[in-house]
């Protein structure tokens, strides 16, 4: 019996990789008030003209409660709402999710899955918007450019309902 040997060029070996990966940490305080409730918080990536490149995360109460459905509550995202969120069939597989506790919020995706899917070459702006339920309501913006030609980290701070928003590019 013959035995086949298969070997790739050196140059296919070599040839480095063209996924990318983003990686988003959400920085939810903890607040000493009196009613503490966690807070609803979408993640989108918009193009330059404010269109909603990509859902990364909606975080909402899931189940029904006394208060009524945890969807009831999502118009209060009010940029995200406004921007598609109104559009959109929830639960979003891989996408929706339980409001999140204090501390750092950690997301991770990668070019050519979803959400992020396809993202063409382009400049962005990262969007996490939170309200809270006897809170407020703020939004962080992080500029950046894709897909990055160097590792980056950008970051943005909030002032109330956010902490920092921390986003990690590596080609």
């Amino acid at each position: 019996m013959r035995r086949l040997s298969l070997t790739l060029p050196a140059m296919l070996l070599a040839a480095p990789a063209m996924a990318a990966d983003l990686n988003v940490t959400v920085q939810i305080p903890q607040l000493n008030v009196a009613e503490y409730h966690r807070p609803y918080t979408a993640v989108w990536i918009e193009r330059e003209d404010h269109s909603v490149a990509a859902q990364l995360a909606v975080w909402y109460a899931q189940k029904e409660s006394k208060e009524g459905a945890g969807t009831k509550w999502l118009p209060e995202l009010r940029q995200w709402w406004r921007r598609g969120g109104r559009e959109l069939q929830l639960p979003i597989d891989g996408v929706s999710g339980a409001t999140r506790p204090a501390g750092d919020q950690k997301l991770s995706f990668h070019d050519g899955k979803a959400p992020l899917g396809e993202l063409p070459a382009g400049k962005y702006e990262l969007v996490v918007e939170a309200a809270r339920e006897v809170g407020g309501r703020e939004v962080v913006r992080v500029p950046f450019t894709w897909p990055a030609s160097a590792p980056q980290q950008l970051a943005a701070q909030g002032n109330s309902e956010l902490g920092a928003v921390k986003l990690d590019l590596a080609p």
